[in-house]
């Protein structure tokens, strides 16, 4: 299938109704074409449902506060904006990051030095210098360079606001044991890799950017450094933990990302289970990439309820194996429920944002960074938000970009998950309370054909049709 054209179109940010309102104000994206559409209003009745799925929403019951949604920024990504005529960069950022004429993205991923589609160049960290512990030679000078990402960021904050944290998938080579045979890091460097973090916070804020959350190891243990999480429990609790709360900087503590829920599950409690340690953790972030076990998840959050959740990335990594059975392109609209019902399963399960990866690529699904002793092979193609092809400039936004937009642009940052119940075949319903009252509700519809959907609020009927294969926000 050929990619689908999109022709950026002003949306109307709703201004957020009281929840007692008469009618209620309907947006759908679906396979039959509709795009962020906006969709004659909805009346709510008095009568009791007697057809049709339906759903109660109970904001008397609140779960998670919702922090964001987004993506990541790569230098990849900006390789290939950059690629694109200045007007259509420019209609790309908006239509990420602008709550009123894109999607508003407001969490997003910034990696920290070299990861595999920080593509502008070789792989790099801010400080290649063997044995510079006092770390002279730092510099974040690429980050800022044309494609780099610190450019980036704040390329798109000119649309919108979004909180960003930063993992890192390694150190600098010479701060592990050995870089070939054994990649974790010698505890002599600790008080070296504790000045390293701050000094990247503290250049980025120079330029502007503030970062909200260090999030130290990206998958490490089994995938990247191969510092293990009780050593990383030390790290945090004696060295990275007080040094931050002692810079006055504001930047906020992750503990790591594990790269699936079920491992999450398993090793986060050596962390957290220890208070010296969890007096410094703000937020608990993991990956998604066994597109399951999202019980898991709820159990780890009924077992620390205090700190927020955050699946913090995700995305069809082929070359990886996720999932099986999938090629590249994926340009279908459909690809989008994927995305969707995942976004349904981790909220439920109490995370309170949901991040994808790579947020624009080309059309090959690149370009990536190669370096195989880092853990990054070639070829490496992913599927991100957003495709743009270098040659003929066409912009598709995908399905992901549709199912993901719909909770970035609706469901902002202080809104509440609320108690929704019922069930059918192929549809979903979340709802929230807005930091202003209303109620936004979200209607999943995995289905192919039209299914006609009751919610039920405060003993009112309001009654829409959710198309098949597609979602629908409801918003009083």
């Amino acid at each position: 299938m050929s990619p689908s054209r999109f022709c950026l179109l002003p949306i109307v940010f709703f201004a957020t109704t009281l929840a007692n309102a008469q009618t209620a104000k309907v947006y759908v994206s679906s396979q039959a074409g509709d795009r962020l559409a906006a969709k004659p209003e909805a009346r709510f009745g008095d009568k009791t449902p007697t057809a049709g799925a339906t759903f109660q929403i109970n904001d008397a019951v609140h779960f998670q506060k919702i922090e964001g949604f987004g993506a990541s920024f790569m230098e990849a990504g900006l390789v290939t904006l950059n690629t694109i005529p200045a007007d259509k960069q420019e209609e790309v950022l908006r239509a990420l990051f602008d709550p009123k004429d894109g999607a508003g993205f407001t969490a997003m991923k910034t990696p920290l030095a070299g990861t595999d589609f920080q593509s502008a160049g070789p792989w790099f960290t801010y400080d290649d210098t063997p044995g510079d512990v006092e770390l002279e030679n730092f510099s974040v000078e690429r980050d800022f360079a044309a494609n780099g990402v610190g450019t980036y960021i704040l390329r798109a904050r000119k649309y919108g606001k979004f909180a960003l944290q930063a993992p890192m998938d390694y150190p600098p080579d010479w701060m592990l044991y050995d870089v070939h045979k054994h990649q974790d890091i010698p505890p002599k460097y600790y008080p070296v890799l504790t000045k390293y973090f701050l000094k990247y916070l503290e250049e980025y804020k120079k330029r502007g950017i503030e970062i909200d959350y260090l999030s130290i190891f990206n998958e490490p243990e089994q995938v990247y450094t191969k510092i293990k999480y009780p050593e990383i429990r030390v790290l945090l609790r004696d060295f990275v933990g007080p040094a931050l709360q002692q810079s006055g900087l504001s930047t906020k503590m992750m503990i790591s990302e594990a790269p699936e829920r079920l491992v999450a599950y398993k090793r986060y409690p050596v962390i957290l289970d220890d208070p010296a340690v969890r007096k410094f953790v703000s937020v608990v972030a993991y990956h998604g990439y066994d597109f399951r076990h999202f019980d898991k998840i709820a159990e780890l959050k009924a077992k620390y309820p205090d700190i927020p959740f955050w699946m913090d990335e995700l995305c069809y990594a082929y070359e990886a194996g996720y999932p099986k059975g999938k090629k590249l392109p994926i340009y279908e609209f459909a690809d989008g429920d994927v995305w969707g019902n995942i976004i349904f399963s981790d909220l439920e399960a109490g995370t309170s944002a949901w991040l994808y990866w790579n947020a624009i690529l080309d059309e090959t699904g690149g370009p990536w960074a190669v370096s195989p002793v880092h853990g990054n092979p070639d070829p490496n193609v992913q599927h991100p938000v957003v495709i743009i092809n270098k040659t003929t400039h066409e912009i598709t936004y995908t399905g992901t970009y549709y199912y993901l937009a719909h909770f970035s642009k609706f469901v902002r940052p202080g809104a509440v998950r609320v108690q929704t119940t019922g069930e059918a075949p192929g549809v979903r319903v979340m709802a929230f309370r807005s930091a202003e009252g209303g109620i936004v509700a979200q209607v999943l519809n995995s289905g192919t054909a039209n299914s006609s959907v009751n919610l039920v609020h405060k003993g009112r009927t309001l009654r829409i049709t959710a198309p098949g294969r597609s979602i629908s926000t409801v918003l009083w």
